[in-house]
């Protein structure tokens, strides 16, 4: 059996149910909570917070950690080295941000055009575009967003809306269709839409999920999940 832990703003109302009833009993979730307000989603959680959540996870001797915040990693070159750093540090294990895992599984797949459909507003999901064409040498095609405006509003979204805006902006030169947003449900639908569409997609849990099991050395595929959980590239 292993044991990961996975840090998520308090808001956060996803993350938890889509480890919890999708992975099978080897695989043991233990999710550490960062106070937000949750009124704008996208600001980073505070470096303490983030220290004393860490160390708790690092008590139930979890052997990876995540922060599954995809966009506080969005708005300083730097966030993401020093998150993770402070993370292992306090946890005694590695870590990983959930926007890096997108980044490494598009990569792992063999990819490099993308397209981003995500809950973020225009500004931040131009961030997003930012992010992954500088730090992973992608190439994002198309982009659309939801405009959400904080946490509640994306946890309150349906899969039909990253189903139909693949439908508006889907087109033969995208490799990959990448969804971030880690309270966005969407892990239950990902191999419906990989068939719908013919390619496949990347969410911000399920990449995390992904990342978490290379570096604890879990190979055995997940299947009903997505490409990139059931040939865990």
């Amino acid at each position: 059996m292993h044991h990961f832990g996975v840090l998520i703003p308090s808001t956060n109302t996803t993350v938890e149910i889509e480890y919890s009833r999708l992975l099978p009993a080897s695989l043991q979730a233990h999710v550490g909570r960062l106070l937000t307000s949750g009124t704008g989603p996208f600001a980073p959680s505070k470096d303490d917070d983030i220290d004393y959540q860490a160390k708790l996870l690092g008590t139930a001797k979890v052997e990876v950690i995540s922060l599954a915040q995809t966009s506080a990693s969005l708005f300083a070159d730097d966030y993401d080295a020093n998150v993770t750093q402070r993370m292992s540090a306090a946890a005694n294990c590695p870590a990983i941000t959930s926007a890096q895992a997108i980044g490494q599984s598009v990569q792992a797949l063999g990819a490099r055009r993308i397209a981003l459909v995500s809950p973020y507003s225009p500004p931040v999901i131009e961030r997003a575009q930012h992010y992954y064409e500088s730090k992973f040498g992608l190439d994002v095609v198309a982009q659309e967003g939801f405009a959400a405006t904080d946490s509640y509003m994306i946890g309150k979204l349906g899969p039909e809306n990253a189903r139909d805006a693949f439908a508006r902006i889907d087109r033969p030169e995208i490799e990959v269709l990448v969804v971030p947003g880690g309270n966005f449900p969407t892990m239950p639908f990902v191999a419906d839409w990989e068939r719908e569409f013919g390619k496949p997609v990347i969410t911000t849990n399920q990449a995390a999920l992904w990342a978490m099991m290379r570096i604890m050395g879990v190979r055995d595929p997940l299947p009903g999940l997505g490409r990139l959980l059931s040939q865990m590239p």
